[in-house]
């Protein structure tokens, strides 16, 4: 497989994506973005898989590595303050680069560490899940998460380099794949009416990791968001397309547990809410609300929300999030498949009807 490179351009801070097999066990790739002292951070899921084959091939470097425990529930602030701990314990100084080695919330970790950390630091994402592949670990969004708002403490960070190996996703378990799909169905939806029916009809290779296709999806993806952040880095328009479900996902989170439903999973339902808005509201057809609903279930994902989950539930989040304006809630709607627009006039009872 041929390796490609995606450059997300925003000045003297630009970087490449770099997409391809056998990423990991390459030095001669690793040396262009990593040398000198390295902190490999990583959880106890994905670092015996890939800590020992990494420090091989960054034996350029002097290595030390953090391992937190695995989950949603572990990136927080205490979280946080433990990896900084290591790293004043460890004398790191501001020439130390950091490498976030795991899915989103190693990425999002590290990455917010690497903004704050004697007020910044370089750092080298890593991803091993597909949703940290085609989403979060691009476009420099960092955060940990609080009891009443998920992602609601960040900054953002740009990485100096994105390297996603393919053959990390031979490991992961079929419901993270599921749930990393929920965020390539949501370019199609926003972006990309061609992409998503490419999605359907490729469903069945897709889901049996034929790589070649993988890559092109995971490329694709990465396309939309480095286009998307270039032009507006700190989500200040166009950028908030990019959060389609994520007003319902984020509240099924905060309000189920973090981690309890995978953020792919939340999302996943989110769009299909966010959907039957634009079904009730006459902005797309049934057909198509029915399209959006039956294809995100046929990746094997959640499409209804927590039954012990009320009107109430949702809108308390919702009011905390980071989309609100002047205290007014602002929603990502399809108005097709392929084309999305920013709402701030979606009522409490049009919230309420939906959920029911």
């Amino acid at each position: 497989m041929k390796r490609s490179d995606i450059r997300v351009e925003l000045g003297d801070r630009s970087y490449d994506i770099l997409i391809g097999k056998d990423l990991i066990n390459n030095p001669e790739v690793l040396k262009q973005h990593l040398t000198g002292r390295v902190v490999i951070v990583s959880n106890t899921t994905v670092a015996p898989l890939y800590m020992q084959t990494l420090k091989q091939s960054l034996q350029h470097c002097q290595i030390l590595s953090y391992e937190l425990p695995d989950g949603e529930a572990y990136k927080s602030l205490e979280s946080f303050d433990k990896l900084n701990s290591f790293l004043l314990e460890n004398n790191c100084g501001r020439d130390i680069t950091l490498v976030a080695l795991g899915g989103g919330v190693i990425g999002d970790l590290v990455g917010f560490v690497a903004a704050c950390y004697q007020r910044g630091v370089k750092f080298v994402q890593i991803p091993t899940t597909l949703l940290a592949q085609v989403d979060s670990s691009v476009g420099g969004k960092t955060a940990v998460n609080h009891p009443l708002g998920k992602n609601m403490i960040g900054a953002f960070k740009q990485p100096q380099a994105v390297i996603i190996d393919i053959n990390t996703l031979n490991t992961l378990p079929p419901r993270e794949f599921a749930a990393g799909m929920a965020e390539v169905l949501k370019y199609g939806i926003v972006f990309d009416r061609q992409f998503w029916n490419e999605l359907i009809i490729k469903q069945a290779q897709i889901c049996a990791l034929e790589s070649d296709l993988l890559a092109d999806v995971i490329k694709r993806c990465c396309q939309i968001k480095a286009e998307i952040v270039a032009a507006d880095e700190t989500e200040q328009g166009k950028r908030a397309l990019l959060n389609l479900g994520h007003t319902f996902g984020h509240a099924i989170e905060a309000e189920m547990g973090y981690g309890n439903w995978l953020h792919g999973e939340a999302v996943a339902t989110g769009m299909v809410l966010a959907a039957k808005v634009a079904e009730l509201r006459g902005y797309i057809s049934e057909q198509d609300y029915l399209e959006v609903k039956q294809t995100i279930a046929s990746y094997d994902l959640p499409v209804v929300k927590p039954e012990s989950m009320q009107v109430d539930d949702f809108i308390k989040h919702m009011k905390r999030d980071k989309k609100v304006h002047n205290s007014v809630m602002r929603f990502i709607i399809p108005t097709k498949i392929g084309h999305c627009d920013i709402l701030d006039d979606v009522t409490e009872a049009e919230l309420a009807n939906v959920l029911k």
